[in-house]
């Protein structure tokens, strides 16, 4: 195969230490935890802030609060809120399979620690996924058991027992909020947990065996532009799941195109590797050849990388930094529609991909304020705010979706842009269709005046932008030392207002 589609660049501004597993805060910056062996190193992290013009590539790097333990391989999510929940690690300070869980929260660049789950005694690597109300769903490596989070309660509670332990798999959430995954003990079995029972039923059986039973270890699985979500395999092989049309339905299964050899015709296989849905529909992931010998347990590179684009694979031009077996890498989708590629050292790289979405994939603004001033918080409607997926994934943990709304302004003569910070998103689904959802963002301080277009981002992919006023003036507190109610939110309370003058005036001209 010919090497073909986007580009790879180094950062401009790399960091000072070795990165792996990353997240997309909701301001638009970029969580990082620091991947070093020590325990210091494991509690570091770090915020990659993109320059004025909104791009990554030159991006500023800057010190987060340390996390209180240290971890590598474990489970993480945005939550609907803005903040970021981390639990586990397979290898912490605090032991093998470390039973803890913490809680960053961005704007006050601080941690606090988090209940786990009732009885638990372990959740190291374990897999997790934010659900459609935003409550998290996480799984045992140890047993069949899985427990829900509910942030607004700060506690856990059980969910349904799989049919096998929860150790290296892959969850993707499906459109009609359930969570597919393919059962690595129990292959090439497949389940979904549907939240609306609490429970999880069969998936099926997946044609070809993605699971490595050697090292049961499994690949990414995309939730795709056109509905299907595509499982890589540890095998070489790949599946394609389309879902029911009723979510406790099975579904139906369809081998994929077996992955390709390399040039001394070793096999590739995606082994513990990431994935991330491309702005243009296609799947960028990466792949490491098949270890030598009669027991192929080893993680071997140097990787290759492909896109998929629902029917073949194109090989592409790899990075400097592809020596290392893809299960060092972790790729991370950003607004702008590159992919943020690291892998545990301080060379990180950056893939800008070629093509263009398709229009209907966008996000749309319903209703938005026309007058933006700093400080303030708005609420803004519109449909598909959340993307048509997760769009990022990884074989087990290295969970880092990207399926919530950021709220970008650019102006233009010279470019400028800011990204303000998202939370209290009506759903963390995916493909929402028509539906009206809704999110809230606050504008941050310094914006300029003038003229403006406000865009929503999600998945890389930006809404049709909306002419707006910026109006730089900071926002006059009403005496609580909170900023008084303004845009959309202030809306309400207008009217609200307006409603008791009638009435008082009424109550007056009766008496």
């Amino acid at each position: 195969m010919s090497a073909v589609g986007g580009i790879w660049q180094s950062l401009t501004n790399q960091p000072q230490i070795g990165i792996s597993t990353m997240v997309l805060l909701t301001d638009g910056t970029v969580l990082c935890r620091g991947d070093d062996d020590t325990a210091a190193g494991g509690r570091q992290w770090l915020r990659l802030t993109p320059t004025a013009a909104g791009t990554y590539v030159d991006g500023v790097w800057s010190p987060a609060a340390p996390s209180s333990n240290s971890r590598r391989f474990y489970a993480s999510a945005v939550l609907a809120d803005g903040t970021v929940l981390v639990a586990g690690g397979e290898e912490s300070d605090g032991g093998a399979d470390l039973n803890a869980a913490e809680l960053y929260d961005p704007k006050t660049d601080t941690w606090k620690t988090l209940p786990t789950p009732s009885g638990w005694t372990a959740i190291g690597d374990a897999p997790c996924c934010v659900l459609a109300d935003g409550r998290v769903l996480l799984g045992s490596i140890v047993t069949t058991s899985t427990a829900v989070y509910d942030p607004l309660h700060n506690s856990w509670s059980p969910a349904g027992n799989k049919d096998d332990r929860s150790d290296e798999e892959t969850w993707t959430l499906l459109p009609d909020g359930t969570v597919l995954t393919v059962e690595c003990d129990n292959h090439p079995k497949a389940e979904k947990f549907v939240p609306s029972q609490n429970r999880w039923v069969s998936a099926g059986t997946v044609p070809v065996d993605l699971v490595q039973a050697s090292s049961s270890e499994i690949g990414p699985a995309v939730l795709m532009a056109d509905g299907r979500v595509f499982a890589l395999g540890a095998t070489g092989h790949t599946a394609l799941y389309s879902r029911p049309p009723t979510p406790d339905l099975v579904g139906t299964w369809l081998a994929g195109p077996d992955l390709p050899r390399d040039a001394n015709g070793v096999q590739l296989i995606t082994k513990d590797a990431p994935a991330a849905l491309l702005p243009n529909g296609h799947v960028l992931f990466a792949t490491s050849p098949l270890a030598e010998g009669s027991v192929p347990k080893g993680y071997p590179g140097p990787s290759h990388f492909f896109e998929f684009d629902g029917h073949a694979f194109t090989a592409l031009a790899a990075p400097g930094t592809s020596g290392s077996p893809a299960y060092a890498f972790r790729l991370l989708l950003l607004p702008n529609g590159q992919v943020l590629a690291a892998n545990g050292t301080s060379d990180l790289e950056i893939y800008t991909p070629d093509g263009s979405p398709d229009p209907a994939w966008a996000p749309r603004i319903v209703d938005c304020p026309k007058v933006i001033s700093a400080g303030a918080t708005y609420r803004l409607q519109g449909t598909q705010l959340n993307g048509l997926s997760q769009a990022v994934s990884y074989g087990d943990d290295a969970t880092m979706a990207t399926n919530y709304p950021l709220v970008r302004l650019v102006r233009t003569n010279p470019t400028r842009t800011w990204y303000c910070r998202t939370h209290g998103h009506t759903t963390m689904g995916v493909a929402t269709g028509s539906a009206i959802v809704a999110t809230t963002f606050d504008v941050p301080e310094g914006i300029e005046d003038g003229a403006a277009q406000l865009e929503v981002v999600s998945n890389g992919i930006p809404s049709e932008p909306v002419t707006i006023t910026l109006d730089s003036a900071p926002v006059v507190t009403n005496g609580s030392g909170r900023p008084p109610k303004t845009g959309c939110l202030a809306r309400s309370s207008v009217a609200v207002s307006l409603v008791g003058l009638v009435l008082v005036v009424l109550a007056r001209l009766i008496t």
